[in-house]
């Protein structure tokens, strides 16, 4: 079944008491089209989830100073001249804020979604939770230049030995994780898929293939050693996991309450936030973490502010710039057919390793953009029928930097 744009016919997707039969997202397919486009706005209906509490304190303001931004026009790689408003419609936009200079100056929500959605945002997920391991190195209880092994020291029979903490922050260990096939259910992420919940094992599958128990047990079997740490990037979702694991053993706390105790209720959060847990309960920090549209632009704004949410210190300076600026050094083709002049260091994609512009980004269209040049931080949540589309990606880009350079002269 196809997917559809916000402009088009929407199919009754779990609409009715009861749906009908065909309406309902299959347990295996849930993330595919065309049942992804409800199934992103309702993962606890879905799987099993632990929640991020946002803390009592009040939330952080967001002041607005709203402009229409649909008309401003860019030029699209590849479909010649096209406005914002066509390319939020084409891109399968569920949700998307600009926050300029201190103001929101644009928020609009799209196939269902309202200010309160919790919106999964998978690899930026990985985004949240270096974030929340800067803290963590803040308060000195993870060391990026320690062994991986000295949190872990299970990993000592796996390729993971040798590698240090900031290999895996920055995607450059050695270790052979396939994820160059989404849709391959063998492969290493579609192994994952069934570690993590996410999906049942297949029913068609190989009786004599072991399928992992859960996360934690995945990465014990990774025993295949393909480069020397430090030698190559390589975009693998199982180093988040890896770098979490660290973080919940470095502070004796599960990811989801460190996540609360050091991003969510500091930065004064307006909803609590969930991630997706496996049979073991852990949460699956590559890619589970569900929020609303606000509060992933509060995210970005720690970094653009350096690390501070309404005067208070959140995130350590040190941490935000290092991100910005850190010894990124490594790239490869992948990161470079979107990003020519880019790298990546701490989970988070640098636009240009020449500037400080930051993102992070999930599949099927997630994004939070961090630009400091132009005191400016976008959020688009999207549900695309593809895992990847690098059209969708460079017109999403084309239009923001389009936006950046329509409001720079505009306090």
């Amino acid at each position: 079944m196809t997917s559809f744009r916000n402009s088009d016919s929407a199919p009754p997707i779990m609409a009715g008491s009861p749906p009908r039969a065909d309406m309902i997202p299959p347990r295996l397919d849930w993330d595919r089209p065309p049942y992804n486009r409800w199934a992103f706005q309702h993962i606890r209906e879905i799987l099993p989830t632990a929640e991020v509490w946002r803390g009592s304190g009040a939330a952080s303001t967001m002041p607005e100073a709203r402009q229409e931004l649909g008309a401003i026009a860019f030029d699209s790689p590849k479909a010649g001249r096209k406005t914002v408003a066509q390319m939020l419609d084409d891109t399968y936009t569920d949700g998307f804020l600009v926050h300029h200079r201190g103001k929101v100056v644009h928020e609009q929500y799209f196939n269902g979604m309202v200010p309160r959605t919790l919106h999964i945002s998978q690899s930026v997920a990985k985004s949240v939770t270096a974030t929340a391991a800067g803290v963590l190195v803040g308060q000195g209880l993870l060391d990026p230049q320690a062994p991986v092994t000295h949190y872990l020291p299970e990993l000592e029979a796996t390729a993971y030995k040798g590698a240090r903490l900031q290999h895996v922050l920055d995607m450059t260990s050695g270790v052979a994780f396939d994820e160059s096939d989404y849709a391959n259910r063998y492969s290493d992420v579609g192994q994952m898929d069934v570690a993590s919940g996410w999906k049942p094992v297949p029913p068609d599958s190989d009786p004599a293939f072991r399928w992992p128990a859960h996360v934690f047990e995945q990465m014990l079997g990774l025993k295949a050693l393909e480069a020397e740490h430090g030698s190559r990037f390589l975009y693998r979702s199982v180093e988040t996991d890896v770098l979490a694991f660290c973080m919940e053993r470095a502070s004796g706390r599960r990811l989801p309450r460190i996540v609360s105790d050091e991003i969510w209720a500091p930065m004064g959060a307006e909803e609590s936030a969930c991630f997706t847990v496996d049979p073991a309960g852990y949460a699956l920090a590559s890619g589970g973490f569900n929020a609303t549209l606000r509060d992933y632009a509060r995210v970005g704004l720690l970094h653009l502010n350096g690390g501070k949410s309404a005067g208070r210190q959140v995130v350590p300076p040190s941490w935000v710039a290092d991100t910005r600026r850190g010894d990124h050094g490594l790239t490869n083709a992948y990161l470079q057919l979107s990003l020519p002049k880019g790298c990546y260091r701490n989970q988070f994609w640098v636009e240009d390793a020449s500037r400080e512009t930051i993102m992070a980004r999930g599949v099927f269209g997630q994004l939070i953009y961090i630009a400091p040049e132009h005191e400016m931080v976008v959020v688009k949540l999207s549900s695309y029928p593809d895992f990847l589309n690098l059209d969708y990606t460079l017109d999403t880009l084309a239009a923001i930097r389009s936006i950046a350079r329509e409001l720079g002269g505009k306090a």
